[in-house]
């Protein structure tokens, strides 16, 4: 009953968003993307009257650096709307997506470091595109061999792949440097008005408008790749893989695609991250992070471009904002520190009820309520 009604009522609100005219809904987009940019800046809820310091309020968060919670969070929406593409779209189930983040940092950190062990030197910006290019390849060597898996099998393969590169990166006398890690990464170029870096040490502003620029740009090619015949073969891939290639599909090309494309925005969300940290090791690239993104599509809802980013948010900022409510009430509690917990009975309670998502993707919708209708009446069959 319950769920008929949200059905009832999101059909509504789809319905009178749809009814708008078009320079109606774009301009309350854009200002949406300007409310987003102007986020991090004290001075906006100084201007609206919100008082910053030790009161608590919404939004703002109290014991982490503002700016730098948003910019974590956005490195979250972008590797959980890369990680969508495969989950979600293409239905793969990939456990070891961590595995192209890293690889993506740690390109930059080799080329790029003076203490690296390749001595390269690279210009930041001219390592970027190789560390694309190299999570990319990754994801086509990978997925050469292994897509031909299904299901758990592939979990299992890929979940072995993340923890390769995390057990070398460990290694002590490997390229990586093990637990000392690769310091020295130089910052993303630009300077300010006054002159001066923009991208520094102490302001993670820049960082986050620069992960905001990434995250449109990359929900705009994917939201273009989804609506096209791409797109269309890998929801046919997801719904029934043996039917699709019986209609003529070449499933594994576009099953290598979705792998692909999902590595590179893997590679370039870890590219920009060890521009902004400077320093990594293999301790910032552990298992929990991989199913923490997991968790953030399903949570949102698989196969759904909104559901991913919204779940992305939540998985990461929230904690984060919670963080403050000890203070409130006068309690010592961490809720960043109970990250995983949470987020794991989340997921399972979101697995009996609301499979589909907080943002279902209409078609996913669909799939689940045909599942549960199947699965009706053998539950009502009485024992012989």
């Amino acid at each position: 009953m319950t769920a008929t009604v949200d059905k009832k009522r999101t059909s509504v609100l789809k319905g009178r968003w749809a009814a708008m005219p078009k320079p109606v809904r774009m301009t309350a987009l854009a200002a949406l993307v300007v409310l987003l940019y102007i986020l991090p800046n004290k001075w906006f809820y100084e201007y609206l009257g919100f008082p910053i310091g030790s009161e608590y309020f919404a939004l703002y968060t109290t014991r982490s650096d503002f700016a730098g919670v948003l910019f974590d969070t956005a490195v979250f929406v972008l590797l959980a709307v890369g990680l969508n593409v495969v989950v979600g779209f293409a239905g793969l189930l990939d456990l070891g997506y961590f595995g192209f983040y890293a690889l993506g940092a740690y390109t930059v950190a080799l080329l790029t470091s003076p203490e690296s062990r390749f001595g390269t030197n690279w210009p930041w910006l001219a390592a970027v595109p190789i560390a694309v290019m190299v999570a990319m390849v990754s994801g086509v060597i990978l997925g050469g061999p292994t897509l031909r898996l299904r299901g758990d099998y592939l979990a299992i393969v890929t979940l072995g792949f993340a923890e390769m590169i995390r057990l070398y990166a460990a290694r002590q006398d490997g390229l990586l440097q093990g637990q000392r890690g690769i310091p020295a990464i130089p910052h993303p170029p630009g300077k300010g008005s006054d002159g001066k870096a923009l991208f520094g040490v102490v302001d993670a502003r820049p960082y986050y408008w620069l992960m905001l620029t990434l995250i449109l740009v990359v929900l705009l090619l994917i939201r273009n790749l989804a609506n096209s015949r791409v797109g269309r073969a890998w929801v046919a891939i997801r719904e029934d893989e043996d039917a699709a290639e019986i209609m003529g599909v070449p499933t594994f090309k576009y099953k290598l695609w979705a792998f692909a494309i999902g590595a590179a925005v893997a590679g370039l969300t870890g590219a920009v991250f060890a521009g902004k940290q400077t320093f990594i090791n293999s301790d910032q690239f552990v298992l929990e992070s991989s199913i923490l993104v997991l968790a953030a599509v399903i949570l949102g809802g698989a196969g759904n471009i909104k559901g991913a980013i919204l779940g992305g948010a939540i998985t990461w900022y929230l904690p984060e904002w919670l963080r403050g409510v000890g203070d409130l009430i006068g309690v010592n509690f961490d809720a960043a520190e109970y990250r995983i917990l949470v987020f794991g009975l989340v997921v399972i309670v979101m697995m009996i009820f609301r499979p589909q998502g907080m943002v279902p993707n209409r078609r996913r919708a669909a799939e689940f309520a045909d599942r549960r209708k199947e699965a009706v009446p053998q539950e009502t069959v009485p024992n012989e």
